[in-house]
C-alpha cells in the first residue's frame, strides 16, 4: 500500500506519464506490486521554500512495513527521480517517509492487519 504524494510549485506536463513512472519506482524501490501503489501530483501549488518561491517539492512516501534503516537511499533515489523529470534540485526537495502499521491503513472494508 505505498503511498506518495508530491506537492510542488512547478508545473507537470503529462501527469499520468510521471506517475506511471513514479508507481514504476516505488515498485522497484520498495518490491510492492504497483497494483497496490497510489501516487498523488499536486503540482503548480503556492509554495515557499527557505524564503523563496523557486522550484520546489515536499514529498511524503508512506508505506507498511517501509524499510526505516534504508531511508537515506530510498531520499536518494526519490530526489534523483524528482530532479530528474521535474528539474527540481534536491536541495529544494523535502522528503517525510513514515511506516504505516497495517492495521491503521484501511483499504476495500478492511485493514491490511
Amino acid at each position: 500500500m505505498p503511498y506518495l504524494k508530491i506537492q510542488t510549485n512547478v508545473k507537470i506536463g503529462d501527469k499520468q506519464k510521471w506517475m506511471s513512472e513514479a508507481t514504476t519506482l516505488l515498485s522497484d524501490m520498495l518490491g510492492k506490486p504497483s497494483a497496490y501503489i497510489m501516487v498523488v501530483i499536486q503540482d503548480e501549488q503556492a509554495m515557499m521554500f527557505a524564503g523563496g518561491s523557486g522550484p520546489l517539492a515536499f514529498a511524503e512516501l508512506k508505506s507498511i512495513g517501509l524499510p526505516e534503516n534504508e531511508t537515506k537511499a530510498l531520499s536518494s533515489r526519490l530526489c534523483d527521480f524528482i530532479e530528474s523529470t521535474t528539474g527540481i534540485p534536491s536541495d529544494r526537495i523535502y522528503i517525510e517517509f513514515s511506516n504505516a502499521r497495517g492495521h491503521m491503513f484501511g483499504w476495500n472494508g478492511s485493514t491490511f492487519g
